[in-house]
């Protein structure tokens, strides 16, 4: 057959599916990745080996490996069967090289605790020990079955790692074969996607009743992780509005968060009670940030997680404590549902959209978020920020 080139090799691997190489070498390219593979026939059995990512394994390099592995079947070895022999590793220990690698990559240490946490949970218990060149369909059935109803979105989560920790296995050369945790043409044929629009996502949240006594104990803490939690809490604030936010974002009475930072992409004004200006106050104003971290960056995710951790409240998550205000806006109060929907920056229906964009209710959203603030231990009012610049 014509020999292929780099480049015909290259513009092969913008088109999913397997495509031939040379004599017994194709690349498989799938989900945005391409890879070397090596297949031939034993006994009439068919065989894939994997050979390396095509952009790190060179045209040359995958011919002469190719190459190697025919003069071995001529010799009567079976290429797979001494490779395994000769590797092991189980999917626990795959996983934890590949959270590794992929940290580097990711912006904040939440992703690897986020991917580490949840196939803690939900993986390791059924494949962790297991050699990763025996998974099978039925072992990452077994995983995530019990929770594919329950924890849909998580269950979803953890189908994608168990995919990505595998890939990363016959990337290595530590499995060969299919991935029994692709969805698309294998596992969407066994379980039922539940719809987006009837899957319910619940954040892990602290009951409304134990606010007061949470935020007691938050307030004795001195640190900077603690004051971000507490004015998230305060201002019912997306966790990463807050830690982004700028010392020029508050004027006043208000602090303004730039559509550039908002989940819907349009600005949103936050009145700020009088505890909410108490933290922003005694806080210094030596960096852009208001909650600063290291090297010039503003505080990680990380940091309110382990904070809740210290805390002995290691089950629920920051992101949460909106729940729990909306929870005691409505048990507990007579402000009206779209009032606390756009304390929240969320989206609503037409009717209030339009009165939205009018104006943004704003006078009755302080009065709401002077009653959490005073329901959570603090001042009841909206106050003014004097911002003192320093010489």
């Amino acid at each position: 057959m014509r020999k292929l080139s780099s480049l015909s090799v290259a513009a092969l691997c913008r088109k999913p599916g397997v495509h031939r190489i040379d004599r017994g070498l194709y690349v498989r390219v799938r989900d945005g990745g391409a890879y070397w593979v090596f297949r031939y026939s034993v006994a009439g059995r068919a065989h894939e080996l994997g050979l390396g990512p095509v952009k790190e394994v060179p045209l040359t390099e995958a011919r002469a490996k190719a190459l190697d592995l025919r003069r071995d079947l001529l010799a009567g070895r079976d290429p797979m069967a001494e490779r395994q022999r000769e590797k092991h590793a189980s999917f626990q220990e795959v996983a934890a090289d590949l959270i590794a690698a992929k940290a580097h990559g990711w912006r904040n240490a939440k992703h690897a605790w986020q991917w580490t946490r949840t196939l803690e949970m939900f993986a390791y218990p059924t494949l962790g020990r297991l050699d990763v060149a025996k998974i099978s369909t039925a072992h990452v059935l077994a995983a995530l079955k019990p929770i594919w109803t329950e924890k849909h979105e998580t269950a979803i989560r953890v189908r994608q790692r168990i995919e990505a920790v595998l890939d990363a296995a016959t990337a290595r050369g530590l499995r060969v074969g299919d991935n029994p945790a692709r969805w698309k043409g294998h596992l969407d044929k066994i379980l039922t996607s539940v719809p987006k629009s009837e899957r319910v996502t619940h954040h892990p949240a602290l009951p409304w009743r134990v606010i007061p006594a949470f935020m007691s104990e938050l307030r004795s803490r001195d640190a900077i992780a603690a004051r971000a939690l507490e004015f998230a809490i305060l201002t019912a604030a997306r966790t990463g509005e807050v830690l982004g936010a700028k010392w020029s974002e508050i004027d006043g009475t208000v602090w303004t968060v730039p559509a550039s930072r908002m989940k819907a992409k349009r600005e949103h004004r936050v009145p700020l009670s009088d505890r909410a200006a108490a933290v922003l106050r005694d806080l210094p104003r030596e960096d852009d940030w208001v909650f600063p971290g290291r090297a010039g960056k503003p505080l990680s995710n990380m940091s309110l997680l382990m904070l809740l951790r210290r805390m002995g409240h290691g089950d629920i998550v920051a992101h949460g404590f909106r729940s729990t205000f909306r929870d005691w806006a409505a048990e507990t109060t007579s402000f009206q549902s779209e009032v606390v929907e756009m304390a929240l920056a969320h989206s609503i229906g037409n009717a209030v959209e339009a009165a939205y964009r009018r104006g943004d209710l704003m006078e009755r959203r302080r009065e709401l978020m002077g009653a959490w603030a005073k329901y959570c231990g603090g001042a009841g009012n909206v106050v003014t920020i004097v911002r003192v610049k320093e010489a």
